[in-house]
This record gives C-alpha cells, structure tokens and sequence, in this order.
C-alpha cells in the first residue's frame, strides 16, 4: 500500500535577510524521497495575513502522511527541535507586509497551545548520533513560525486519521552570517551558523524518523 507524501514547508525571506535557509532545504527536499516516502516542498509567505489562506491551499483536499515546518531562527547555534504552538502572536519586528502584531491570539477559540507529534526524541537523538547539533525546545516562540505549527496541527485534528506534525526552527547560514556583518559593518559579533547541507541533512534525519514512526505505528 503506497504511503501518502510528506509535506515540508519553508519560509521566505524576512527582517532583512536576503535568503532564508528552511526554504532553501524545503527546495533541496522537494520532489525526493525517504525511506520510499515522496517529499512534497512548499514555500510560506511571512504574512499573519497570509499564512492560513497559504496553508488552507496546501491542506485542503491533500493528503498527506505528515507535515514538517521549517523556519529560521537567527542566532540560534543548532537545530531546535519544537515540542509545541502557543495561541499567541507577539512579534519582536514586522511581518513583510509590514504588520506587527502584539499580545493576540491566533485562534480566538482554539487551546492555549498544541503539542507537535512527531518522534521527538527519536528525531534529536538520531541528529546528535549523526553529529548534528539538535535540542528539543519547549515552543516555537510567538512569530509566524509558532503560527505555521499552531495552524498545521489544527488542520491535523481536524482529519479523520492521525497526521503527524511539528516544526523544526534552523540556524543562519555562513553566507548570511557574514552578509549580516557587512551589512552592519560590525565582525565581531558573528552569530552562530550552520552549512546548509547539515541543514538539509538534519531535515532528513527527522524525516526518516517520522516516516519509521508511522510505519511502526501501522505495523500489525
């Protein structure tokens, strides 16, 4: 029996950035397959406004076996792996159409927050075995990230079947670090980074292990 695709998201660029890594590695994934798993890649806008007709597109009359969400998180020195969505949206700077929004809800009605369901531990423990930095974190803050998670697992809920989902935020690139720099005209306070194809590898990683996780979970 053929397993639905997995989708991935990634954001575009924002604050400033000229590129964004997790749409980068969600077009790196785009179009292949794990553990005989298709990879269905889609990019996000960076819009409160925007993102749920974006996510409604891609959920609406799709199937899918999971979903994992991508973002950047500037200075971040590894992967952080999101245990959860709170109903809140809060942002430290301006979305790209210019929005900035303070102490609201994302969903009027909706719980307090939602717990991701992917293998979380198996994920971090897989990346770390494979000498990718990678820790668990408690939530996916309060900008357009924490609301792509929050929104995706409402959509799962909402499905007649359990469909696996979590997010994953991702560290600068080498290449933004040092455009950062030059921009600010400022190199002693580089942030961290990570090569983009250890991104894209620690992507996989999590991957695979969701894909053996509901292989598991469908076992007799």
């Amino acid at each position: 029996m053929a397993v639905a695709p997995i989708l991935v998201t990634g954001f575009e660029p924002y604050g400033g950035h000229g590129r964004n890594p997790s749409f980068e590695a969600m077009q790196a994934l785009d179009g292949r397959a794990i553990e005989g798993v298709a990879i269905v890649g889609r990019g996000l806008p960076v819009s409160m406004a925007g993102l749920r007709p974006a996510l409604a597109a891609l959920l609406d009359g799709a199937e899918y076996c999971a979903i994992v969400g991508l973002g950047l998180q500037p200075g971040a020195p590894v992967i952080h792996i999101e245990r959860s969505a709170v109903n809140l949206a809060d942002f430290e700077i301006a979305d790209n159409d210019g929005l900035s929004v303070r102490d609201a809800r994302i969903d009027p009605r909706g719980p307090a927050a939602r717990l991701a369901t992917l293998p979380l531990r198996a994920i971090e423990q897989a990346m770390l075995a494979a000498g990718i930095p990678a820790r668990l974190s408690a939530s996916a803050g309060s900008y357009l990230c924490n609301a792509c998670l929050y929104c995706c697992l409402e959509a799962a809920e909402a499905r007649p079947r359990p469909l696996p989902c979590g997010f994953l935020h991702l560290p600068c690139t080498p290449e933004q670090v040092a455009e950062a720099a030059v921009k600010q005209h400022d190199r002693h306070g580089a942030m961290a980074s990570m090569e983009l194809s250890r991104i894209v590898a620690g992507v996989e990683i999590a991957l695979r292990e969701t894909v053996r996780a509901i292989t598991q979970q469908s076992s007799p």
